[in-house]
């Protein structure tokens, strides 16, 4: 039978304190600037999991995090989007289950980087790329390169900001869209027999982390504007994106 001293063979208590932590850190990182605790808390991962287990225990947590941030937002959830959102994410997770190999990291880091800061500073997307088109194709190309690249979040959120001012909206829409996301991520690593019994306790400490930082982000969301919010947003976006284009960088 399996219990947590069997789990702490694997992993240390210590480090099993620190990922639950950083699930609830993040969460709250999220909902308070809209985006970054998803890659954040996969930098936290990589440096203490088994590589061919990062991807996987991270789309669980975020499942379960995005997941629970989406119920306490539920009614401000865009559902027209969702149903767009999600068939492009299934159909991005069947290509990148036929082809689960490791691309060039640079490529994706220079990609999801040069896109968010276009949407963050660029001239609008046209409607084309806002309207139902546009949002299919974007729910298949970031799932399809979330298999690879793990945390896409910040691609995702840069397209779902230029469709909302109200940051209630930005913020549940976007839960909604990384926990269908994430949910079909962990269907197709299950598919491939990527097994991850061992790891629930740990996964369940750190869900239940991210749903208690979500709870309390959201309580702190109601005293920022609107317009505060989306300043923020653009910033942390950008941060990210510049240390996207370092990691591809330092990848040459």
């Amino acid at each position: 039978m399996f219990t947590f001293a069997t789990l702490f063979d694997a992993i240390p208590a210590d480090l099993y304190i620190l990922l639950t932590f950083s699930a609830g850190f993040t969460s709250f990182f999220t909902v308070c600037f809209g985006i970054g605790g998803g890659v954040m808390l996969l930098g936290i991962m990589a440096q203490v999991l088994p590589p061919q287990l990062i991807i996987p225990l991270h789309s669980v947590v975020q499942l379960g995090s995005n997941g629970g941030r989406a119920l306490m937002g539920f009614k401000h959830i865009d559902w027209y989007l969702i149903g767009t959102f999600f068939p492009g994410a299934l159909l991005g997770a069947l290509l990148g289950s036929l082809v689960l190999v490791a691309l060039p990291p640079a490529i994706l880091y220079l990609t999801i980087a040069a896109f968010i800061l276009y949407s963050c500073w660029g001239p609008k997307l046209p409607p084309m790329a806002l309207g139902k088109a546009g949002t299919f194709a974007a729910g298949t190309i970031t799932t399809f390169i979330s298999l690879f690249a793990g945390a896409t979040g910040p691609l995702v959120a840069a397209f779902i900001k230029q469709l909302y001012v109200d940051r209630f909206r930005t913020v549940a829409t976007f839960a909604m869209a990384m926990s269908l996301q994430h949910g079909v991520k962990v269907g197709v690593f299950e598919g491939i027999g990527v097994s991850l019994t061992a790891w629930w306790p740990l996964l369940l400490s750190m869900i239940l982390s991210g749903g208690l930082g979500s709870w309390v982000g959201l309580k702190l969301l109601n005293r920022l504007t609107d317009k505060h919010f989306s300043g923020m947003f653009s910033v942390i976006l950008s941060l990210l994106a510049l240390r996207l284009l370092w990691q591809a960088y330092s990848q040459w």
